[in-house]
C-alpha cells in the first residue's frame, strides 16, 4: 500500500547577521508551507538562520548565542509540519575562546529537535573559508516521515564522496541536499551533473534546496530542484526569485514516485542568468544596506550605459541619477549618447562640468610642475575631479556611488585610482569587456534602451584629444582571452603564447596584472559571476616579486 508525502523547498533570501529577521520569514514560510501548502515538511538553505556566509560573525560568542536562541524560539513556535533549518552549532568542546562550531541543520517537529546533521565536508577554495569556522563531522543523520526515511546531506558533502553512502547505508531511501552555493555562469549545469551521476550510481532521488540573493560580493542564483532516481528534473524552481515550491512523493516499500510538477520553469540561457545575477547583486547590495539610491557618472560610453541599465532594472529608475561629467575632452555626441540613455531608462541626470575645477587644480600645481610636459598626471586629475564631485554628491545624498570599470580593465590597471574607481558598489567588476558588449546586446534585445553609437563606438577614456583605449591596451577580443588564459586557467607565458598569441604583448599584460594589484585591493566589491573573479578567489600579494 502506497503513502504520499508532500516536501516544500523553500528557496529564500535571507539577510546575513539578521537573524530576527531570517527568523521571522522562516516562521512564516512554515506557517504558508503547512496551511497553504498543506506540506508535511518544510527544507530550507544551509545556514538560513545566520545567511550565508556570515564569516567573522561567527567568531562573536553573542552572535552564536542570538542564533541559538532563534533556532529554539522556532522550535517553540512552529508546529504540525516537519522542518529541517540550517543553523550554526557549537560542538561538544567548544569554548567561545576556541570557537569550535558545526554547521548543521536541525529536524523540527512539534516543539522537539529531533536531531542534526553536521556537514563534513568544508570548502575551502575559492570564496569559501568553512575551516576557519566549523569542524566537520562524520556521522550520517536519517528520520522518518509517514515511513518514508529520508538522509540528508550539506551542499559540498555531494561533491565528494562519504556522506551520501553513509545516509544510504543507513536506511535513507530519499535524500535531501541543503545549499547555499553561489552563482558562476555554469554552475546549474555542473549541480546537475554531479546530482545526475549520483541520482543513477545509487538509485535514488535527491532534493536540492539553495538560497537565493545578494550577499557583498557573491550571488546565489536558487535553481531548487527534486531529481528523480533516473536523473529527470521533475521540479525546477528557477533562478533569482524566491518560491516555496511543493514536490509530491509516493511510495511503497518497493518504490518512490515523484508526481511531475503542474508549471515546469525551463533554466535561463547563460548570457540572461548573468545579467540577472548582476541585476539581484546590485538590488540586495544597495537595499540590505539601506542606500536610498544610487549616483552613476554617465559618460557616454558603453560601461556606465550597462551600468546605469542594470541599476535601473534592479531598483528602478527612480532611484537612479546619472551624473554627466563633461570636460574640454567629451565629444558632444557623447554627451548627447548620456541623455539618450536616460531617457529610454527614465532616470533622472545632472550635468557638472569639471573644466574649472580642473582648471584651478591645474593651477594650483603649475609651479611643482615647472615645464613637464602633459602625461598621464593630467588625464589622471580629470578622472580624480568626477570622483570628487560623485562622492561629495553621495554624501550630500546619502546615495551610493556604481563605479563602471569592466574586470578587462580593473586586471591591467586601466583605471584611476581615487578617480574613476570611486564608489562603493563595482557592478561590472568581474565582467569582462566583450561580455559587456554582449550583455548590452542581450539588454536591448529586450528593449532598446542603449543606443546603439554607445555599442558600436570606439571605447575611450576621452582624457585627451582623440584618445582610444586601444592607444594602451591590446584590443579587447585579444586582452579578454590572454587573461582568461592567465587569471581563470592559471597559464604562463609559454602556455599561452603557445596559442598564438604574441609574446611581448601577453609579457605585458602579465607585468600589468601584477603591478596593478593594489588597486584592486582598494577597489569596491562586485557581483561574482565566473571562476576566478577579483574577491576571495584571487588573494595574490601587493608585493611579489614573481615575474611568470
Amino acid at each position: 500500500m502506497s503513502q504520499s508525502l508532500r516536501i516544500v523547498l523553500a528557496q529564500m533570501n535571507f539577510h546575513v547577521g539578521d537573524i530576527g529577521k531570517n527568523l521571522a520569514m522562516h516562521i512564516e514560510a512554515a506557517e504558508i508551507a503547512r496551511d497553504k501548502l498543506h506540506a508535511d515538511l518544510i527544507v530550507f538553505p544551509e545556514l538560513g538562520l545566520t545567511g550565508y556566509p556570515p564569516e567573522d560573525l561567527l567568531l562573536r560568542g553573542s552572535f552564536i548565542n542570538d542564533c541559538d536562541k532563534a533556532l529554539h524560539e522556532f522550535t517553540s513556535k512552529v508546529h504540525g509540519i516537519h522542518c529541517l533549518i540550517g543553523h550554526p552549532q557549537p560542538s561538544p568542546h567548544h569554548l567561545y575562546v576556541e570557537h569550535h562550531l558545526y554547521n548543521s541543520c536541525s529536524l523540527v517537529y512539534n516543539g522537539k529537535i529531533f536531531g542534526t546533521y553536521s556537514k563534513f565536508h568544508l570548502p575551502n577554495y575559492g570564496v569559501f573559508d568553512e575551516c576557519r569556522y566549523f569542524d566537520p563531522k562524520d556521522e550520517p543523520f536519517v528520520f522518518n516521515i509517514k515511513g518514508l526515511t529520508i538522509g540528508v546531506v550539506i551542499c559540498e558533502d555531494i561533491w565528494a564522496p562519504g556522506p551520501l553512502e553513509k545516509s544510504i547505508a543507513a536506511g535513507a531511501r530519499a535524500v535531501i541536499v541543503t545549499n547555499a552555493s553561489p552563482f558562476i555562469a555554469d554552475k546549474h549545469e555542473q549541480r546537475v551533473a554531479i546530482m545526475s551521476k549520483l541520482t543513477q550510481q545509487h538509485q535514488i532521488p535527491l532534493f536540492y534546496v539553495n538560497n537565493v540573493g545578494g550577499q557583498d560580493e557573491l550571488v546565489f542564483d536558487g535553481g531548487s530542484m527534486m531529481m528523480k532516481q533516473n536523473s529527470e528534473v521533475t521540479h525546477f524552481c528557477g533562478f533569482f526569485n524566491e518560491t516555496l515550491a511543493p514536490v509530491d512523493v509516493e511510495f511503497s516499500a518497493e518504490k518512490i514516485e515523484i508526481l511531475p510538477e503542474q508549471n515546469h520553469i525551463e533554466p535561463l540561457a547563460e548570457l540572461e542568468r548573468i545579467y540577472q545575477a548582476l541585476v539581484i547583486g546590485t538590488r540586495d547590495y544597495i537595499q540590505k544596506n539601506g542606500f536610498p539610491g544610487v549616483l552613476i557618472g554617465l559618460s557616454g560610453g558603453i560601461d556606465s550605459a550597462l551600468t546605469c541599465a542594470i541599476a535601473a532594472d534592479a531598483l528602478g529608475p527612480e532611484r537612479v541619477h546619472g551624473v554627466l561629467m563633461p570636460s574640454r575632452y567629451t565629444a558632444d555626441i557623447s554627451n548627447d549618447d548620456a541623455h539618450l540613455l536616460a531617457k529610454n531608462l527614465g532616470v533622472q541626470t545632472s550635468t557638472v562640468s569639471i573644466e574649472s575645477m580642473y582648471q584651478s587644480a591645474l593651477s594650483v600645481l603649475a609651479s611643482e610642475f615647472g615645464n613637464k610636459k602633459p602625461d598621464v598626471t593630467e588625464e589622471n586629475m580629470q578622472s580624480r575631479c568626477r570622483g570628487l564631485i560623485l562622492m561629495a554628491l553621495s554624501n550630500s545624498t546619502g546615495k551610493i556611488v556604481l563605479t563602471t570599470g569592466n574586470r578587462s580593465e580593473v586586471a591591467v590597471g586601466y583605471c584611476t585610482l581615487y578617480g574613476d574607481m570611486c564608489g562603493g558598489y563595482a557592478v561590472l567588476k568581474n565582467v569582462p569587456k566583450t561580455l559587456v558588449y554582449e550583455l548590452a546586446n542581450y539588454r536591448n534585445s529586450i528593449s532598446p534602451v542603449i543606443p546603439e553609437r554607445t555599442i558600436h563606438r570606439a571605447p575611450s577614456a576621452e582624457l585627451a584629444p582623440n584618445q582610444t583605449d586601444q592607444d594602451t591596451l591590446p584590443p579587447y577580443d585579444i586582452l579578454d582571452n590572454i587573461l582568461y588564459c592567465y587569471l581563470n586557467l592559471g597559464q604562463g607565458i609559454h602556455e599561452i603564447t603557445a596559442q598564438g598569441f604574441d609574446k611581448a604583448m601577453v609579457k605585458r599584460v602579465i607585468q600589468m596584472i601584477h603591478r596593478n594589484e593594489y588597486k584592486r585591493k582598494q577597489y569596491a566589491v562586485g557581483p561574482q559571476i565566473q571562476h576566478t573573479s577579483f574577491i576571495k578567489d584571487w588573494r595574490y600579494p601587493i608585493t611579489n616579486g614573481f615575474k611568470g
